[in-house]
Order: structure tokens, then sequence, then C-alpha cells
């Protein structure tokens, strides 16, 4: 099957996608056609789209979306109609992603998906609760009885881990609000004009001691203040850099822990290892432990919500439902 499907489209790195018709190819071998029902924008799509990631300036135009989920129409491997998750490479090699009323993928990356947590719901976890699940357990290895510093996602699996403190740390007040109601101990404010040592006394006060593990996925001056509360063999593990591409950390307080400063990224991950913590994820959404806030938008209305997600007015997910 082929023809021509709607689809938000970059036609070029620094702008926004915008509402278009894109020709979908026919479905090669090992390839499965899918309906697409919830795609949501990540920062990681925004950073491809800007053409400055790690990955190199993506081929314009093409269709974002690195995760979305839907049914299948057509596959070698799954039953059409089955409701699937899947990733996809948009931005980061050659092809079209997910933000499309149909799109082709992998046949061997789809994941079908259990009952018990709508469309947009697991869109909106997807990778983002990957990331944080994978980071606390495959790079932090937090165990019970730990504390850490965390964001939205991680708040929640930190908590099903185990973990005896949990200290949410958030730029906005949208942010916070959000984050408090993920039911942490404490949620500190990270102001614009901090300096390290101040946001380090914010967050010592707010830890109650030495912190086992911190998921950043900021970077700049709140991953070094949260690297001098680390406590021995504490643990540093940043996701992003979204208040700074560098961070200062002091070399006698790394030594004299000893503690790490971790990076983790999904893309280290193996698609099946990938897969098993997604279900591991929604098996807790399912029962009501696991959930983020996101706002649903329209296809027609990529262009307002691609820059709402970039320039930080929206802390929920956006999801779009083509």
């Amino acid at each position: 099957m082929a023809g021509h499907v709607r689809a938000a489209v970059l036609r070029a790195c620094g702008t926004p996608p915008e509402p278009g018709d894109v020709e979908l190819p026919a479905r090669g071998p090992r390839q499965a056609l899918v309906a697409v029902t919830a795609a949501p924008i990540t920062p990681l799509d925004v950073l491809c789209g800007t053409g400055t990631s790690y990955f190199g300036a993506p081929t314009t135009p093409y269709v974002p979306g690195v995760q979305g989920v839907g049914t299948v129409v057509e596959s070698d491997l799954h039953a059409p109609g089955t409701r699937v998750w899947f990733p996809t490479d948009a931005g980061m090699a050659p092809g079209d992603g997910s933000m499309a009323e149909q799109c082709l993928v992998a046949d061997a990356d789809l994941m079908p998906l259990p009952g018990g947590v709508d469309d947009e719901q697991v869109a909106a976890l997807g990778l983002s609760a990957v990331a944080a699940w994978g980071a606390l357990t495959r790079t932090a290895r937090l165990v019970p009885g730990g504390g850490g510093i965390v964001g939205q996602v991680a708040i929640q699996a930190a908590r099903l881990l185990g973990a005896r403190r949990v200290v949410a740390a958030a730029r906005s007040a949208a942010a916070r609000r959000r984050a408090a109601g993920a039911g942490p101990d404490a949620v500190v404010p990270i102001e614009s004009d901090d300096d390290v040592a101040t946001l380090a006394e914010r967050l010592r006060e707010a830890c109650d001691g030495g912190v086992d593990v911190v998921v950043d996925p900021l970077f700049g001056v709140p991953a070094s203040a949260a690297s001098t509360l680390l406590a021995p063999h504490g643990r540093l593990v940043n996701l992003g850099g979204s208040a700074g591409d560098a961070a200062t950390f002091r070399s006698s307080l790394l030594r004299s822990k000893p503690a790490a400063v971790l990076g983790y990224t999904n893309n280290d991950v193996p698609v099946a290892e990938k897969r098993a913590i997604l279900a591991e994820v929604l098996r807790h959404a399912s029962a009501g432990q696991i959930g983020v806030e996101f706002e649903a938008a329209r296809l027609a209305d990529v262009a307002t919500a691609w820059a709402a997600q970039a320039d930080g007015s929206t802390s929920a997910r956006v999801v779009l439902t083509p």
C-alpha cells in the first residue's frame, strides 16, 4: 500500500514542522504499516529538529517523531488491528517518524500493548519513562533504601524501586506542581539566578543528608549543585542539558567520596530491553502507580505545539493525535 498521508513536515532545521502531505512508500520486507493514534513531541524531537544534536543535522524535509502508538494495518509479524508502541530513528538517521496519519516501522521494533493504559498516556510515558527507569536501574543501580534527587517520571519509579527519600527539583511553578503530584518527600525550586552554592544549600535542606542517586535532565548549575550532595559512592546520572551544556564538578569531591558522574542515553539500550522496561512501566501505570500529565494537540496545530515544547512554555508532554 502506498499513497499520500497527512503529516507534520519539518522543512528546515531550526523551524517548527508544519502540516503537509507526504508520499508514503510501499511497505518493504520486514516492515509494518501502522495507523498512528498518538505521537508525543519530545525534547529529543526538538533537539534533532534544530540540527545541532550529536547525531548531526537531519536531511530535510522529514517527518519527525521518535516514537508513537497506533494500530497495525499491515505486518508480517502482527495481525491487523494489533495495538502497538514503536520507536523510530527520525531526526537521528534518514527516514520519517511517527507524526503522521500512518508510518512505516521495522516489524521487529513493534511492541504489542496490553490494555489498561490509553494511547495518549502510553505515548506521554514512552521513551521518557524508559529513560527514567533505565537511569535509576541500569546506570545508577538504585537499591531499596537509597535516597535521591529525581524528576517527574523518576519520582514514581524511585518510589516503586524502594528509595528511602525522594526529592524533586524543578524550574517552573507548573513543573513543581506536577512534581508535587507525583508524591516526593519535598520539591525544591530552581531559580534562574541561582548560583551553585545557593541551590546546593536549598537542596541540602530538602534532602536531609547525602544523596545516593541524582537523575539529572538539566545539567548546568543544577548538576553542579546536586553533585555537592552526593554521598559516598553516590551517582549523578545525566539525561540531558536543558539548563546548560556545561557543568563544574570539584575533583576533590569526586575523589574523596568517591562519587561518579555518568551519562545515560536510550540509544545505548537494546530494543528488546527498551520494550521490557516499557512493559514494566506500563504494568505499574495500569495499576495507577505511574502516570504523567500531558496535553493533547491536533496534527493541524503541530507548529504551535512544537514551539511550546521548544521554548518551555509547557512543562507537560504534548501528544499529537493525528
